[in-house]
């Protein structure tokens, strides 16, 4: 009989629980240009809170709890905890029953909605704020942004949770239901709970996205951290107010962050000889029509509206013509910086997943929590740390794609950790050991074994940074070279004129260059 334990499970992001307190394991201490590789990146994810913090203190502590007492800082803070906490819940949940549906039952048709659940996450926040905005005007509200941005944020919880219940052991489920357990309460008891420490990864991942959100929060005009920090920074000369308000939304994201790796808990883990036996499919029987209708709606919600939208522009817009070389240069210059992004990004978060997959300890949890604080901040807030950089350090790259580069890396490190660390911690370890008997060093491990066998994972991390990269929209509006206008920035500029028929086409290519990696990713999450 499968014997069972219980033991983490790796997770496809979120920091990993410390179990010491410096970067070593039975593997011993981390390569010194591991520790220091993963130090760079450190230094760089922590670039934006260095920023806040002088900022928010260059006039005196007492402005800057002025500023955290005002009653609009705790509207702020009630409004951006109420949106990210309704809307983690609600991906948590759809995420979570979507995988299932797709990995676990006899649903009809779940090879099509496997790639449907995934799509949604291609489309842009704004983008989907622009087509509910542009149809429905009484949507505007936290109703709406509510709507919107759980309709593109489910797939963060529903792409891990389908890998961990892919790579969970059926075994498990078949012991409780001879225990004469019922479809729901092994569901809930057993299947689900398999999948738990991935499915509150990506509600870590959902949280701050939503935390971060400028386009849809802005668009569906509902007051959030994001939103508040844009007005301040455009209403007066000085950035204190705005600096103190960033400073609080980083708290929120350690705090979210932390609480997230609590949640995880310990996890049901299979440990026994051979592979793990497959889940036989549950039998939905009546109960498909319900399940189907529940795929359908969440399908109609998060992909239909903005098609059906965006066509609609679109042949409201065909008497104007297309511009297609404007159209073609925007495309061209968001896949050149969305490439050197998922680039960057990638190299940086290699040795921070490894460090986390291999040689836990408070030093190595702590670097990786860094790395998650700045995926919290709007992207104006981390642009404006960079533009100071570059004015004051470096303004030979100001205003020029190194720079504009170097903020995606800022914002996106997570997703390439995350993702690293578990393709890391699913590899043998024994392999690495196997390396160092046979006489290669941590280094060469490192590059002939670790890497290489994690290759699948490292390159989900880059496309989920590609997709990212694509669609992110402030920091590119202020860092991006003179001219260089990406299909974000395009389809910003019509829509933030009225002109929603000359921005479809923007936005439609906008979504059909980030469905690729989207793709790519499902299928590399069904494999």
């Amino acid at each position: 009989m499968t014997s069972v334990v219980q033991r983490p499970v790796p997770t496809t992001a979120g920091p990993a629980a410390p179990t010491g307190p410096v970067a070593r394991s039975r593997r011993g201490r981390a390569p010194a240009l591991l520790v220091g590789w993963g130090s760079v990146a450190g230094v760089v994810a922590l670039v934006p809170l260095v920023y806040l913090v002088v900022r928010a203190l260059e006039n005196g502590p007492g402005l800057f709890v002025t500023v955290l007492g005002r009653p609009r800082t705790l509207e702020l803070l009630a409004s951006s905890v109420l949106l990210a906490g309704s809307v983690t819940a609600v991906c948590v949940v759809v995420g979570s029953l979507a995988a299932w549906l797709v990995v676990r039952t006899d649903l009809p048709g779940r090879r099509v909605l496997a790639v449907l659940f995934a799509l949604p996450l291609a489309v842009p926040s704004y983008v989907a704020g622009f087509t509910w905005i542009s149809e429905w005007p009484a949507s505007a509200g936290f109703w709406g942004a509510f709507g919107v941005l759980a309709a593109v944020s489910f797939p963060y919880v529903y792409l891990p949770v389908v890998g961990a219940l892919r790579a969970a052991d059926g075994g498990m489920e078949d012991v409780a239901r001879s225990l004469g357990h019922g479809p729901a309460r092994v569901l809930l008891g057993v299947t689900l709970r398999q999948a738990w420490p991935a499915a509150t990864a990506g509600g870590l991942l959902a949280a701050l996205y939503v935390l971060s959100d400028f386009g849809a929060v802005s668009l569906m005009r509902y007051d959030t951290f994001t939103l508040g920090i844009y007005t301040s920074y455009r209403g007066t000369f000085d950035r204190t107010p705005a600096a103190v308000l960033g400073c609080v939304l980083v708290a929120l994201a350690a705090l979210v962050t932390l609480g997230e790796a609590r949640a995880r808990g310990r996890a049901a883990h299979r440990v026994a000889r051979g592979a793990a036996r497959p889940a036989a499919p549950v039998r939905l029987g009546g109960a498909r029509l319900p399940w189907l209708a529940f795929s359908g709606l969440v399908v109609g919600v998060s992909l239909g509206i903005p098609a059906w939208s965006l066509t609609h522009w679109m042949i409201v817009g065909s008497s104007l013509g297309l511009d297609l070389p404007d159209l073609g240069a925007a495309a061209l210059v968001t896949l050149q910086v969305a490439a050197l992004g998922a680039l960057l990004t990638t190299v940086l978060a290699i040795p921070v997943g490894v460090l986390a997959a291999r040689y836990r300890g408070r030093a190595t949890a702590a670097l990786e929590t860094s790395t998650y604080i700045a995926h919290a901040l709007p992207g104006i807030t981390v642009g404006l740390a960079l533009v100071f950089l570059g004015i004051r350090l470096l303004p030979g790259i100001y205003q020029e794609t190194p720079l504009l580069v170097l903020a995606y890396a800022v914002l996106f490190l997570p997703l390439a950790v995350g993702s690293i660390r578990a393709a890391v911690a699913a590899t043998p370890a024994r392999l690495e050991e196997v390396s160092r008997s046979l006489g290669h060093g941590r280094v060469a491990t490192l590059a002939r074994v670790t890497v290489p066998l994690a290759a699948p994972g490292v390159a989900a991390g880059a496309a989920l940074v590609f997709l990212t990269v694509a669609k992110e929209l402030p920091a590119t509006l202020l860092l991006r070279p003179t001219g260089d206008d990406t299909l974000a920035i395009r389809l910003w500029t019509h829509t933030g004129a009225g002109q929603y028929a000359a921005a479809a086409p923007y936005a439609i290519l906008l979504v059909v260059l980030a469905a690729v990696p989207v793709l790519l990713l499902d299928r590399a999450v069904r494999r």
